[in-house]
Formats: C-alpha cells, structure tokens, sequence
C-alpha cells in the first residue's frame, strides 16, 4: 500500500487532460511535490508543481528526467497518443508512433525509474490503460493499449521483489482533448483521478474505473465478437 501524504509524485503528460487531474488530485492528497511533464514545458504557479519536458519515445530524455526528478515515490505512465484510423488503412508511421508512445514509453519510463523507486523503498508505479485494452475496433491505439496492459502484468511481477506497487488502470473515455471529437458518454477527468487514487492508497493492483469497463472485461469469457466496442457502425 502507497502513501500519498508526503510523496513525490511523476505524472507523464501532467499537464492537460487526465495528468492534470491526477496531478490536482495528488497534491489534494497531501502530496508534497509532482514533476509534471510536457513535450514542451510551461510553468506552473503552484510551487509544489515542477514542470519538466519530456519525450518518451527519446532514450535520452527519459534518462535525463529520471537523473533530475530522482527522488520519487510515485511514477504515473500516463502520456499517450491517438491517431484514429482502421488498421489497414493507417499510416504504418503513424502505427509506428503509436507504439514508441503508448507501450515503449512507458517501458522507458518503467526501466529508468526502477532503480529510484527501490531507493525509494518500492513506491508505486500506475500505468493508465483503457478499456479498449479488452475491445475490438479501436486500430493501432486499441493495440497499444493491449500490448501496454500485457506490458504491466510482467513488470509487476519482476517489480514486486523491491516492494514496488504496480497499478493498471482501465478506464472508458475520459472528457479530454484527445477524444473530444468521438460521441461518447464521458467520465469527469477529476472522477478517474479520484478512483485510481483511492486504489492506489488500497494497495490495488487493477482499477476499473467505469461500469463500461466492468462489463467488458466480465466479457472477456464469452466469444471474441462480444468484445467490438467501436468496431461496429
């Protein structure tokens, strides 16, 4: 179990959508510092937040914020992109993009943090998932998130002999920027940030955040064709 008050918090993507509400949401909690990271890094006038940039695709940054933000508790993987287009008729590089994001960032981040986290005394690292890690017709993001969801099963069990707590989080749409144009019912971004944060301090290692996300993984034991959430019209 991970104790919030009187942390250190990363949050990947910290400052819009859903990392801006995890990193309100973690100070609201007692947290005494958040680095929140950006591509390209504004400033924040809450002196608890430092804003760093960050590119998780580029070894080289995500070696150089781990050199400078080396006293965290807790590590959010919470950046990612969404290109919407059906797999056989997307752009190879942008598919290409989507995985250097959305599974090999936060593998960067999950590599170079390890070793600051069991200085820590094991921490917590929280990967942000979706249901469509479980559902049919999302394209190469609906992939990533699959990939990225297998990615955190594996590294909680190598993780777990530091006594780090590895949580993934699987969640319907948020109300942010990036899925603004798909019509869809929406969860408050403070709502998520809420429940995963009540995970955290339980000691989970899976948060589903939404009924949408219940049900679909309930669905995992019944046919394959009762996992389509965007892939019929």
């Amino acid at each position: 179990m991970t104790v919030i008050e009187g942390s250190t918090a990363l949050v990947t993507g910290g400052r819009r959508g859903l990392g801006r509400a995890f990193t309100a949401e973690l100070l609201a909690r007692g947290a005494k510092k958040v680095y929140a990271t950006a591509r390209t890094p504004d400033t924040s006038e809450d002196p608890r937040v430092e804003v760093l940039a960050l590119d998780v695709t580029d070894d080289a940054s995500v070696a150089a914020l781990a050199a400078r933000a080396d006293d965290v508790d807790i590590v959010f993987n919470n950046a990612g992109v969404l290109y919407p287009a059906p797999l056989l008729s997307a752009d190879l590089a942008l598919i290409r993009d989507t995985f250097e994001t959305n599974v090999l960032g936060p593998l960067r981040i999950a590599q170079a943090f390890a070793p600051v986290l069991a200085a820590r005394g094991g921490g917590a690292l929280v990967d942000i998932h979706s249901l469509l890690s479980w559902g049919a017709g999302a394209g190469a993001y609906g992939a990533s998130k699959a990939a990225l969801w297998s990615l955190t099963n594996s590294l909680r069990l190598e993780l777990a002999a530091q006594g780090t707590q590895v949580v993934g989080v699987h969640l319907g749409f948020a109300d942010t920027e990036m899925v603004a144009a798909v019509p869809v019912d929406k969860i408050p971004p403070a709502e998520v940030a809420r429940a995963v944060l009540d995970g955290v301090e339980r000691g989970d290692h899976e948060v589903l955040v939404d009924d949408a996300t219940r049900a679909l993984k309930a669905a995992l034991s019944g046919p394959v064709d009762d996992l389509a959430v965007l892939g019929r019209r």
